[in-house]
């Protein structure tokens, strides 16, 4: 453990109403150097993934205890993988610019699949409603029986539109969203739409070996997802060799309300 970190300050100055959180590095843990993570969820004891490039863009399903892979299930070639969410026993994979999501069972077992009205980038689910992000600085939510959109929330801090949202995970009734080549995790009211804290991860790809020809503004920060017997986060990114697990202060996250008076 390092102690509560907030992070470097690198939000620009209209950014200043929400304030950087507190985290704590709990542990680090090992993933899948070669997966391009778009999606990242855990299921009880297993941990779901999604991965993305056109020709290598998968499922997979392993055991959180082991690691050992349960499940795997490949997207046609002219497909790019985006972000999963579990829904009962229906476990969904978003696609990039391919227009659907496509629907499986807990054994990646194909049973159907739906349109979308826009890019497929996130998913997470809030016990009630699919929630999507298509990478602009809106968040689209999908009934979660019919898969049809019912409804959109426009993601601002202080007044300013927060673009580029990426892999979601609802936790403590809360959004959480990566932001797209940046370092940074948005905390969101999901009734406002306003940032109620950043999460500034900046200094985690710094803990791990970068090999030769990595490169930067492919391989950044994408996947939360909540633990649940701690409530800690885990969160890695594209091509990283570790998964990181964090201790969020949930004290140091603002009350929307007198945030954005």
């Amino acid at each position: 453990m390092l102690g509560w970190w907030m992070g470097q300050t690198l939000l620009p100055a209209w950014a200043a109403a929400a304030p950087l959180a507190r985290w704590e590095l709990i542990a680090e843990h090992p993933h899948d150097r070669s997966a391009f993570t778009q999606g990242l969820t855990i299921d009880g004891d297993r941990l779901i993934e999604g991965t993305g490039l056109y020709g290598q863009s998968r499922l997979l399903v392993r055991s959180r205890k082991t690691g050992q892979l349960l499940f795997t299930r490949s997207l046609p070639e002219d497909q790019f993988g985006e972000g999963v969410a579990v829904v009962g026993e229906r476990i969904i994979q978003l696609t990039w610019m391919n227009g659907i999501a496509h629907v499986f069972d807990r054994e990646l077992r194909p049973l159907s699949r739906f349109r979308l009205s826009s890019e497929g980038w996130g998913l997470t689910f809030d016990g009630t409603r699919l929630i999507r992000s298509d990478g602009s600085s809106k968040l689209r939510f999908h009934d979660a029986r019919n898969y049809t959109e019912i409804g959109t929330l426009d993601v601002t801090d202080n007044g300013r539109p927060i673009a580029n949202l990426n892999e979601l995970e609802f936790i403590d009734g809360q959004i959480y969203a990566n932001v797209w080549l940046s370092d940074r995790i948005a905390i969101i009211d999901p009734a406002s739409g306003h940032v109620r804290a950043w999460l500034d991860l900046t200094t985690l790809s710094s803990r791990f070996k970068q090999l030769p020809g990595w490169d930067a503004r492919e391989a950044v920060l994408n996947g939360i997802a909540r633990i649940p017997e701690n409530g800690h986060l885990l969160v890695t990114g594209k091509l990283w060799p570790l998964m990181f697990e964090l201790a969020v202060d949930k004290t140091s996250i603002g009350d929307p309300v007198s945030l954005h008076r």
